[in-house]
């Protein structure tokens, strides 16, 4: 989405005969390089808490800005030195012992995805969380950390090392959760488990979060993922709440095995999702050949206001994504509706007899 200034945000500041806009431009000169493209960015921020001080928010605002800035500036610093890698986010309950076979699935769930050069993204807690972490070691582990009166402290694995994010604030934990995910494997949990898995599936649904697989991951004979997914069925798609294809969002499995596979078959040919001037980029490994681009216009026309699809290589020019100038491109006008019939589609692209011979 591209920054474009508010007429209230840009609005001139005069406090104590100071002129706050040359003094935030000043600042802005002596800090930010002269070859950085987010200046205007920058300069909006510290208008923003400019802003906030003129008007002297009582002191709870005030906190609630400044620890927000600090965690989400922290955050980014970290998460600099494993920008180049895939991640995958496992969510489950910190309550659950060593001997159960969740916590042992878990385990092995952590081994297979570092096995696969992905790093595990936790809460960083005990559990399910300190189970992925175990199995994938350190140099493959991520842990986000949420200050809690009781309960929640750092895992072994990832305690007290440079893995670690604390959060006061559980939105901008999760925020984070989703912002580096890849893929998203969820196990069985209490509340917190819940909650994380429904406002993923919400983002996903609504277009705000890229799509991304979403494994729900049981023991053979467990029934938790059953019973959630019977209620979605019956309470959710069956009244019209959701879209039937939304339930397309997210895929059940039995073994660790089987969510390795299906986070690797995922991405296959996928390779991720952009806007560009109105039209919907997928990002491929390797172009579509003709009977699979007719396919898309006979079994997925229903995702496009107009046009159908067209697919395209890079072209500097055009693009500027010099780290994506190997990904081929398949462009159509989005309803940005029926986000699971979007991951149908997906999978479709993703077999390999729809591809292109030698590409």
């Amino acid at each position: 989405m591209s920054f474009q200034n508010d007429d209230y945000l840009a609005r001139q500041y005069q406090v104590s005969s100071i002129n706050l806009d040359s003094k935030v431009d000043e600042l802005l000169r002596m800090a930010v390089p002269p070859t950085s493209t987010n200046l205007e960015l920058y300069r909006e921020m510290m208008l923003t808490v400019a802003r906030m001080a003129e008007d002297d928010r009582n002191r709870w605002d005030a906190k609630i800005m400044m620890q927000t800035l600090r965690e989400m500036e922290a955050s980014f610093s970290l998460l600099e030195r494993f920008k180049r890698r895939r991640k995958v986010t496992v969510f489950g309950s910190a309550r659950t012992e060593p001997d159960h076979p969740l916590y042992q699935q878990a385990k092995e769930l952590g081994e297979i995805l570092a096995r696969h050069n992905l790093m595990v993204i936790t809460g960083a807690g005990g559990g399910i969380m300190a189970a992925a972490h175990e199995g994938a070691g350190l140099e493959n582990s991520l842990g986000f950390n949420i200050a809690l009166p009781f309960e929640q402290g750092a895992n072994e694995t990832v305690n007290g090392s440079g893995n670690l994010l604390s959060f006061h604030f559980f939105f901008l934990r999760k925020l984070f959760f989703v912002k580096e995910a890849d893929a998203l494997v969820l196990c069985p949990g209490g509340f917190g488990t819940l909650d994380e898995a429904l406002e993923v599936l919400t983002l996903i649904q609504t277009g705000k979060s890229p799509l991304v697989p979403v494994v729900l991951l049981d023991q053979e004979g467990g029934t938790y993922w059953d019973k959630a997914l019977e209620f979605m069925r019956e309470e959710l798609a069956d009244k019209a709440y959701i879209l039937p294809s939304d339930l397309r969002l997210m895929r059940q499995v039995r073994t660790p095995t089987e969510a390795g596979l299906e986070i690797a078959r995922f991405y296959r040919n996928f390779h991720s999702t952009r806007w560009f001037q109105n039209k919907f980029v997928v990002r491929m490994n390797h172009p579509l050949n003709g009977a699979a681009l007719e396919t898309l216009h006979k079994e997925f026309l229903d995702l496009c206001v107009k046009d159908g699809y067209s697919q395209t290589p890079y072209c500097a020019e055009k693009h500027n994504e010099p780290e994506f100038c190997n990904q081929h491109r398949l462009e159509f006008v989005f309803n940005g509706r029926d986000h699971g019939r979007l991951r149908e589609m997906v999978d479709f692209i993703n077999l390999p007899q729809n591809w292109k011979s030698n590409s």
